[in-house]
């Protein structure tokens, strides 16, 4: 078996299912484990810190691990830093035979940074049968020390192994998400994916291939590929604020006129109701109803959308040409939004005073720019969705990585992103 150590919502499961194979996934969260459940994902719920490593042993092929990052994420609190010498310790003991973790956890200021050394109790383990055959792990750029100290003691157990930051948009996600990635191998040399995307074109030359310019929020959310595609607004508005403070909801961007083309085809129809008050309604662009509506779509086109990570001052901005930044959430669910600026060059009659509100991005457009399907089955609440979301491992990203080990071709095509 393929074991995957917090196996979250499964976006290394969806890339071992587009490659052809699958995991079993160890989660804890219990909405996680039904998004697995519906993306038919072989899932046991349990603690991956408690749950024993005998039935593993003798059956392994491969482990993937990606620990929670909340503890040493850049929106956390990054407790997991001034623990580190207590999860190298940790690792250093279970490389040995010695658990030490109740001792050290009682000493960490995030009881979530020890979970980083867990996948070492699962290695010892399998180690002592000659397994697994390869092993694939993910996690924050600031966790790479530690995959550092994992590589030395694969090293001493026979595997090659190569860690260091990759740049998921390197390899044709849209988002600029780096982590720190460890593969390590008995069978082959370990070595990183060859990107195919850089932040600017490159030409084919004597020394290779070219490289394909970063794939845009745009391409990924099929609303086309220029600067100025137009963020989607659910029919049904939403009861949660806008950050800030701002109390608005979609139903006030609705009435400003940011009511715009969504990505499965349909727009906006600008009609007046029976008080004489302009009502706006989704229908298909054919017809004299799609020559109405693409009036009100060139409305919305006066306007540049951008997309902000969240709430705070340095917060990453980024315009609908380009990847996203890293997608996180925190306990607050979704301070993500699409943010309006006027063209360039704004047309004559554009007022800069009638900036649209935010508009906060949907899960289905959160999932899209991490490379998980449209209608991939997130389960829970909207804040559980963007929780699981967050913490994904894109899964093109993952295929990239996996498809070696696998001795098979990844085709993007078959993750559904534009060309």
């Amino acid at each position: 078996m393929i074991l995957d150590l917090f196996a979250g919502p499964g976006g290394w499961s969806r890339a071992l299912h587009v490659l052809g194979t699958r995991d079993i996934g160890l989660e804890w969260d219990p909405w996680a484990c039904k998004t697995r459940s519906a993306a038919e994902q072989l899932t046991i719920r349990t603690d991956v810190a408690r749950y024993p490593t005998g039935p593993f042993v003798g059956r392994t092929h491969a482990v993937i691990a990606s620990p929670p990052c909340q503890a040493w994420s850049m929106a956390g609190k990054r407790l997991g830093l001034l623990d580190q010498p207590l999860v190298h310790a940790a690792v250093e003991g279970l490389a040995a035979g010695r658990d030490t973790r109740e001792r050290l956890l009682a000493a960490c200021r995030d009881e979530r940074s020890l979970l980083a050394a867990e996948p070492m109790r699962y290695l010892h383990a399998l180690n002592t049968v000659g397994e697994p055959d390869w092993v694939a792990m993910e996690e924050v750029p600031d966790v790479l020390p530690l995959w550092k100290q994992y590589a030395a003691v694969l090293r001493g157990w026979g595997f090659s192994v190569w860690c260091g930051i990759l740049n998921a948009a390197d390899f044709g996600v849209p988002q600029t998400r780096k982590r720190a990635i460890l593969l390590a191998s008995r069978v082959r040399t370990a070595q990183p994916p060859t990107p195919t995307h850089s932040q600017l074109t490159e030409p084919e030359s004597l020394f290779g291939p070219g490289r394909a310019r970063w794939v845009s929020m745009a391409q990924a959310l099929g609303w086309g590929a220029t600067d100025r595609p137009v963020p989607t607004v659910c029919a049904g508005g939403g009861p949660e604020p806008f950050p800030s403070g701002s109390r608005k909801t979609l139903s006030d961007a609705r009435k400003r006129g940011t009511w715009t083309p969504r990505p499965d085809g349909t727009v906006p129809q600008s009609r007046r109701d029976g008080a004489g008050r302009e009502a706006r309604h989704s229908t298909q662009e054919t017809g004299a109803a799609g020559a109405e509506a693409a009036m009100f779509t060139a409305e919305a086109h006066r306007w540049s959308w951008s997309l902000r990570s969240n709430s705070q001052a340095n917060a990453t901005v980024r315009r609908l040409s380009e990847p996203a930044g890293t997608l996180f959430f925190g306990h607050r669910a979704n301070e993500c939004t699409w943010v309006a600026e006027p063209a360039s060059p704004p047309a004559e009659d554009t007022d800069p005073s009638a900036v649209p509100e935010p508009i906060r991005i949907t899960a289905q457009e959160a999932g899209l720019p991490q490379t998980f399907p449209a209608d991939y089955p997130w389960a829970g609440n909207k804040g559980q969705q963007f929780s699981q979301i967050g913490n994904a491992v894109p899964p093109l990203l993952a295929g990239h990585l996996l498809a070696p080990h696998l001795g098979v071709r990844l085709d993007p095509d078959d993750f559904g992103l534009a060309a």
